[in-house]
């Protein structure tokens, strides 16, 4: 009676709004995880924004280029893995510190890459760094503010993402047309000042503090497959399904908008194509902060399901127009419903895990689908070698439309969710 009393308070709408009393940890915490986020995504962006121009320096096409980017995904997977481990091992804070440099010489080490097997390593070091840094952070923010707003607040710092695209679009305009490609990768070297900075101001969480129970790896595995085997494999199916729709779809958006007409695209010069990319990115923040306020109202099931459905909608819609402006227009929303899901993740998967194994939880389910969506930016590319890019594009509708499947059926509600 008491539990349920509980969950029923946390629950409950809440009219004070999420930022109304907040101490200086929780302040810091967002902080963190925000400007984390904000530049892994920059950091894993650059290599779209300069695909064309590195890939006639090393000699490589469309089809290697989407090798690249997923297999940079599928290294997300293992630092999911190692990175949220050693947060529910040695602390969030120290776990995001050592993601934050590894994905920051990650980035810069691509700028010295003279063969597509070093841009390749340099690639897959990034992609560690990025999947640990979501894992510290999610666990950070979902550990440190209550459950009645854990939604809102997760939204608004996974709102970063869509600032992060946008910078590495404003970067790689600034860099690019005066210092080449390799000084773009430079921007990369940026986030580790953040680590200097939560080394020093950033707490850990309470609930990890007071959590005495530390696991092993293969005990914590055993965690996940065994007890919890029901919520890692759903967690699983609709966030890889999900991710496969985004990474197939925005991994080569700025691709389509500078491919000429005749080759499926919409031709656009450098200008254009990154006015376009920052547009696109200001519906994408509006849709993370809408399915956090969605999710603490109606749930995280509807939530999901409503953004999954409209997005495999709007995808085939966008790729038919041809009109410049209706691009401008369009553009947004579907970044809007395409990308705003994202911020589900972290509160959702935080109310199905238990402390001793959360961010590490987290962090697997997160980047194991994201790995696994891999094979989305790997088959527009093969697809897009014999035919048109946008036709390439559309299919990811399907991926969207799975996902919407695959929550309605089997994922459970875990809205109010009291952590343990």
């Amino acid at each position: 009676m008491e539990r349920a009393a509980t969950l029923n308070r946390a629950a409950a709408p809440d009219r004070q709004p999420w930022y109304r009393g907040a101490t200086r940890a929780q302040w810091r915490a967002f902080g963190s995880a925000y400007i984390g986020w904000m530049l892994d995504i920059m950091d894993l962006m650059l290599f779209a924004m300069v695909i064309r121009e590195i890939s006639v320096d090393l000699h490589f096409d469309k089809g290697v280029a989407g090798m690249i980017a997923s297999l940079t995904l599928v290294s997300t997977a293992f630092g999911g893995l190692i990175f949220g481990y050693l947060a529910d091992r040695i602390g969030r804070t120290r776990s995001l510190i050592l993601s934050i440099l590894c994905y920051s010489i990650g980035t810069a080490l691509c700028g010295f890459s003279t063969s597509v097997w070093q841009l390749l390593a340099f690639r897959l070091l990034l992609g560690l760094g990025i999947g640990g840094e979501w894992s510290a952070g999610a666990a950070l923010i979902t550990e440190t503010w209550p459950a009645k707003h854990r939604a809102k607040v997760m939204a608004w710092a996974q709102s970063s993402f869509a600032v992060g695209y946008a910078a590495a679009a404003v970067a790689a305009a600034l860099v690019l047309p005066h210092f080449g490609w390799r000084w773009v990768f430079a921007v990369g070297l940026v986030p580790t000042l953040l680590a200097v900075w939560v080394r020093s101001h950033v707490e850990e969480p309470q609930i990890w503090r007071e959590q005495r129970e530390r696991l092993s790896l293969p005990q914590t595995l055993a965690t996940l497959f065994g007890p919890y085997a029901r919520n890692t494999i759903v967690g699983l199916a609709f966030t890889a399904a999900a991710m496969c729709g985004y990474w197939g779809l925005f991994t080569w958006i700025p691709t389509y908008l500078s491919t000429p007409v005749a080759q499926g695209g919409r031709g656009f010069d450098m200008l254009h194509s990154t006015t376009w990319i920052v547009v696109m990115q200001a519906g994408a923040a509006v849709g993370f902060i809408c399915f956090g306020y969605l999710a603490d109202r109606i749930g995280r099931r509807l939530a999901f399901l409503l953004f999954f459905l409209l997005s495999a909608v709007s995808v085939p819609l966008y790729v038919s127009i041809a009109s410049p402006v209706l691009l401008l227009v369009f553009g947004p929303i579907v970044a809007l419903f395409g990308t705003g899901f994202y911020s589900g993740f972290a509160p959702t998967f935080a109310e199905m895990f238990p402390t001793h194994v959360r961010a590490t939880a987290q962090g697997f389910i997160y980047n194991t689908g994201r790995a696994t969506s891999a094979l989305a930016p790997a088959a527009v590319g093969l697809l897009s070698r014999n035919g048109s890019v946008a036709t390439a594009l559309g299919a990811t509708a399907g991926f969207f439309l799975l996902a919407a499947l695959i929550v309605f059926f089997f994922m459970r509600e875990t809205r109010g969710q009291a952590l343990v």
